[in-house]
């Protein structure tokens, strides 16, 4: 939600006017109670903060993604980190999470797999420092990020989650051995084979996300056919015709949560409100446990 596209802003050009208290209010009305907002480098995390010190519901992690890492480089690694530290500890309260950090091996253009790794690791050290779970971001690098896990388990103490997971029953199964949470969104459902891997993660290591602004279920997708709740009376727009009361055509949202969870429910035969009172307590014991 730090994103400029709720200010109305796309790839650097003003489209409409800001219109993230119209999301939030859509959010609060589809049943939202509480909203992590990712920080995805030092300057994003501090945009987070900031909107949960406005917004009581609303919660912030604090770290840098992967293909950022080289920002550690260009402002003095130990500077970066302390200052990632110190914004934790000043912030405690409104803080749940390191992260969001990791590995992409998709976007090696970014950031070099070396950079990233030498990152990821000492992103746990923060970990290891202020106690908190992990928000962990991976793609395409499951195999070099369950080992660096395994070598640095001792900085885990307070578990976490694998967000966006879009990958094999194998790579599933390497996460969820080391005791971690499964995090799945639009981009998790996008094949039958996602469905198929999503099928079989049990639902006490289960947790839905949005990862809005990205990650939109759309009618090519595999789940979209279990999809049931279509927010008619949100209209999608092109951000071009944008008008008060509609949302915007590709650009997700946190109310879209609800079809996540439908299609989860359909593929694994679940009670809907069952399931999500039992994925909201995972969340809560994780990232909420006082």
């Amino acid at each position: 939600m730090t994103d400029t596209m709720y200010l109305g802003e796309y790839n650097g050009s003003a489209k409409h006017v800001a219109d993230l208290p119209a999301v939030l209010a859509r959010a609060r009305e589809g049943g939202l109670v509480k909203m992590m907002v990712t920080g995805g480098n030092l300057e994003e995390s501090i945009k987070a903060i900031n909107l949960a010190k406005e917004h009581s519901d609303l919660f912030a992690t604090v770290g840098c993604h992967p293909t950022r890492c080289n920002e550690f480089d260009e402002k003095g690694e130990e500077e970066y980190y302390n200052s990632l530290l110190k914004l934790i500890n000043d912030n405690r309260e409104h803080v749940v999470a390191v992260g969001e950090f990791g590995l992409d091996y998709d976007r090696t253009k970014f950031c070099s797999p070396e950079v990233q790794k030498k990152y990821f690791v000492k992103q746990l050290d923060l970990c290891q420092a202020t106690q908190l779970p992990l928000f962990l971001h991976c793609r395409a690098a499951a195999a070099d990020l369950v080992e660096i896990l395994s070598d640095n388990m001792d900085k885990v103490k307070a578990g976490g989650v694998v967000h966006s997971f879009d990958g094999t029953a194998e790579e599933r199964d390497s996460i969820l051995k080391l005791g971690f949470y499964i995090g799945i969104n639009g981009c998790s459902l996008k094949t039958e084979e996602n469905l198929k891997v999503m099928s079989e993660i049990p639902v006490e290591k289960l947790m839905i996300e949005t990862d809005c602004p990205w990650c939109d279920i759309r009618p090519s997708h595999a789940g979209h056919k279990f999809v049931k709740t279509k927010f008619e009376k949100y209209p999608a727009v092109d951000k071009k015709k944008w008008k008060e009361g509609v949302m915007v055509k590709g650009r997700n949202e946190p109310h879209n949560i609800r079809q996540v969870l439908e299609i989860i429910a359909a593929v694994k035969e679940e009670n809907i409100e069952e399931l999500a009172d039992r994925i909201f307590e995972n969340t809560e014991k994780v990232f909420f446990p006082n």
